[in-house]
């Protein structure tokens, strides 16, 4: 079969106008040569259709073809738009992947662009990320969490929610979304909140009660600078020491000077919020973690000890 060089024209497209005809060309441009009645079966239509179909294709100007006997079928010329594609090899694998990475995100549906340009660019689509937004106990509300407000920064709708902050405060929020920020093991919103009128950050893990309204809003963000860090007013330097049982997880979560003894604990220096963050997080190592400075850190840990042996003393 000699090669052909060739693309589709605005004038092609608007002859090929039933979506029938999109959906077969990219079908054979991903599996290279089919059968009439695989075409026939797949697109739940009859052989004649099909050769009617392909006609089609072949008046608006796309290299195709059908071949009789064994080992014939139905292919497109084998450099259509490849030749004239204006991108190299390592910027569509760029596009590939890019656009993998967002398919994941997308959960329930599935990326047709994704297919179509795997079909177009004559590339195997590669797996190589999997995203997963549920817990171990496979917790489908934050999947749906996700979704709703990917949803409505999409289509620009604004959202309201319950929301439970660090400070142990509930609130119900009104708010334009921004963006989703995936930071430090957790997915947060970026919003414009009505309440505060100010951008705030949301962890979706802490989002209640989540309503999608029919009132849009016109703000553009398309320009907005999302701040990566969020200040906290009162920290306090703390020094502890780890049991290496937990090695594992002082150098995956730490990021400081990490020093070791003997016998092989870990000793670090951390910054941290002075409110439950700080005591949440001593906690979450059990026994394993002993904070070393400043002293009234260590007594405060200390009377909040003695508080929760009182609750289990029989």
């Amino acid at each position: 079969m000699s090669s052909y060089c060739g693309i589709i024209t605005v004038g092609d497209v608007k002859t090929m106008k039933d979506n029938r005809l999109f959906r077969i060309l990219y079908y054979i441009l991903e599996k290279g040569k089919v059968t009439a009645s695989d075409l026939a079966d797949k697109f739940e239509v009859s052989v004649r259709t099909i050769y009617r179909d392909i006609d089609s294709i072949s008046s608006a100007g796309i290299p195709i073809y059908a071949t009789q006997g064994k080992g014939g079928g139905i292919e497109i010329a084998e450099d259509f738009v490849l030749n004239k594609s204006l991108l190299s090899e390592n910027e569509k694998q760029q596009i590939m992947s890019a656009l993998q990475g967002l398919d994941n995100t997308a959960i329930q549906h599935e990326n047709e662009l994704l297919t179509k340009l795997s079909a177009l660019f004559k590339m195997k689509n590669t797996s190589w990320i999997e995203v997963d937004f549920n817990n171990w106990q496979n917790n489908k509300l934050y999947e749906q969490t996700f979704n709703d407000i990917k949803s409505a920064i999409l289509s620009k709708n604004i959202i309201s929610f319950t929301y439970f902050s660090s400070n142990e405060e509930e609130t119900n929020r009104i708010v334009k979304p921004v963006r989703l920020l995936f930071k430090s093991q957790d997915w947060y919103l970026y919003a414009l909140c009505l309440l505060r009128n100010d951008f705030r950050y949301f962890k979706l893990s802490r989002i209640k009660n989540l309503d999608i309204h029919t009132e849009k809003f016109d703000d553009s963000f398309e320009d907005a600078i999302l701040k990566k860090e969020i200040p906290h007013e009162n920290t306090v330097h703390i020094r502890v020491k780890f049991d290496r049982k937990v090695a594992f997880r002082v150098y995956d979560e730490l990021n400081g000077e990490i020093t070791e003894d003997n016998d092989g604990n870990l000793y670090t220096e951390i910054e941290i919020p002075n409110d439950y963050n700080l005591f949440n997080y001593i906690f979450s190592f059990g026994d394993e973690a002993e904070v070393l400075e400043p002293k009234e850190i260590r007594m405060q840990i200390k009377e909040m000890i003695n508080k929760m042996a009182e609750k289990y003393i029989i």
